[in-house]
């Protein structure tokens, strides 16, 4: 199965060389003009359609850095204990944060975080979602601001 994903990787360490499939031309370094990588953080790379195995390299060219990677999906599945029909594809996501708290990189982290997106009205779907997977809901409802 594969599904569409994002990523953003941002740090102070130098990425050397290219995740297997995502560059064109030369993997073996970071830059032929001599400028600092670290520079150019944050990295965002958009892989639509990729099967989920390749956020592995993506991850591992980050290194230590806090990164995200973002899964779109096409709905989420119903809900029936919550009176949740079937949800169409706006606000059906997943975020991993990486070595961090939030989603904008800011607080560092040695663990990683996961944020299930939802629309507002589905709010309860969240919590259901979780306890699909053995797992609860630790923060409350933040409305993205966009």
């Amino acid at each position: 199965m594969s599904c569409p994903w994002d990523a953003v990787g941002a740090g102070v360490r130098p990425v050397h060389g290219c995740p297997t499939g995502f560059a064109e031309g030369d993997t073996g370094g970071s830059s032929t003009n001599g400028d600092d990588p670290s520079a150019h953080f944050p990295v965002r790379l958009r892989a639509l359609g990729r099967p989920p195995e390749t956020v592995g390299p993506f991850l591992d060219a980050v290194g230590d850095s806090p990164a995200t990677v973002r899964w779109d999906f096409m709905g989420w599945p119903e809900a029936p204990e919550v009176g949740l029909g079937v949800g169409g594809a706006r606000g059906a996501f997943v975020t991993l944060a990486v070595r961090a708290r939030d989603l904008d990189l800011a607080e560092p982290a040695s663990d990683h975080t996961v944020f299930v997106h939802v629309k507002q009205v589905e709010a309860e779907r969240a919590p259901w979602l979780a306890a699909q997977v053995g797992l609860r809901v630790i923060g409350e409802l933040v409305e993205a601001p966009y």
